[in-house]
């Protein structure tokens, strides 16, 4: 007889082992939709790396894609850290993009040293917001914040189509939904030239490092670690528990607040409805991939990022369905579920 048990203390080598099998889990597994499409293996996976890193054109791509995807990762990594739950990314990411615009299309006249820090600043301030009511529900009233995180990604996104059909829009756009422009000093830069890839990479490069500091190497870090693993313990210990959870849920949003104002000053220059493909729920994925490491969460976003770019390449070549790189998020996320269980439980053979 076999039975499953709690592991008492879960090896090191399994919390390293299980995000890097896991991503390859799910490429293997996506062997099977595509046969099913009829879909040459070797062919498909040789696309899909060509895609990713065949030229310079194709890594600056995947950098680019990865760039919302750490922000908003690490939006999450920290949120879940301290088992603040917060599903609301991506319209913290609009709120941040909303911001961003407001101040950078003209509101302000500054030199860029100036008005770039001010329009991420905005993002950030943007994001917060966003999270902050859902934070004071949940520290105040006990309201699940999975519930109001998630619907006010809806409420979010229908508010900036109003904003965007109405005070923001664009008199030249001719009556199409989308805003102002940013003034060239509010743009970040492009880090290759004639490349998409910008300078929100590095910004994002610097939050991860600097959340990965703050959360191992200072008490802000210590207090979120220690509500995350036991609310109770923290609360009896005299750590304010209210006020831990509160700031962790503005750096959350702000996090997210910063994608967005990134998208916003460095990729596109405006905002439209459409500005996220639903960067905010992948990068829970990244989160869960990571392990909810900030530093891991670099890794992770730049593996979604690579299977994005990789699977559009490949299904424009071989007439697949683009809709294999959601398949293979999708099958990541359920192989690090797989493996958590394995880190916790163990199976026990039995006389």
């Amino acid at each position: 007889m076999i039975r499953i048990e709690p592991r008492t203390s879960p090896p090191a080598f399994l919390r390293v082992l299980v995000p890097p099998f896991a991503a390859l889990a799910a490429l293997l597994l996506a062997a099977i939709p595509l046969a099913i499409a009829g879909a040459d293996l070797t062919q498909a996976y040789r696309l899909m790396a060509e895609g990713v890193a065949g030229s310079v054109f194709a890594i600056t791509e995947t950098l680019a894609r990865a760039t919302p995807l750490i922000l908003t990762g690490l939006a999450a990594a920290v949120a879940f850290r301290a088992r603040l739950w917060n599903i609301g990314g991506e319209g913290q990411l609009y709120l941040g993009a909303m911001a961003a615009v407001a101040v950078g299309s003209g509101a302000i006249a500054a030199p860029v040293l100036l008005l770039v820090p001010l329009v991420m600043l905005a993002g950030a301030l943007g994001g917060a917001f966003g999270m902050a009511v859902p934070t004071l529900l949940k520290t105040r009233l006990g309201v699940d914040e999975v519930v109001t995180t998630l619907l006010l990604n809806f409420v979010i996104l229908l508010f900036v189509q109003l904003m965007l059909e109405g005070p923001m829009q664009d008199p030249m756009s001719m009556g199409w939904p989308q805003s102002l422009p940013l003034v060239d000093e509010a743009t970040l830069p492009a880090l290759v030239d004639r490349m998409r890839v910008h300078a929100g990479l590095v910004l994002g490069l610097v939050a991860a490092v600097a959340a990965a500091f703050v959360m191992t190497r200072t008490t802000w870090g210590v207090r979120l670690r220690a509500v995350g693993d036991n609310t109770a313990a923290a609360r009896h210990a005299g750590i304010p528990v209210g006020r831990t959870l509160l700031s962790v849920g503005l750096v959350s949003g702000g996090l997210a607040g910063l994608a967005g104002a990134a998208e916003v000053a460095g990729l596109k220059g405006y905002l439209t409805a459409d500005l996220s493909p639903g960067f905010g729920y992948a990068g829970i994925v990244v989160a869960m991939l990571a392990g909810l490491s900030p530093l891991g969460v670099v890794a992770a976003a730049l593996f979604v990022a690579a299977v994005f770019v990789g699977a559009d390449s490949m299904s424009r070549a071989l007439g697949v369905s683009s809709y294999l790189a959601d398949l293979i998020v999708a099958m990541s996320l359920l192989c690090v579920l797989v493996g958590g269980f394995v880190q916790r439980y163990r199976l026990v053979r039995t006389g």
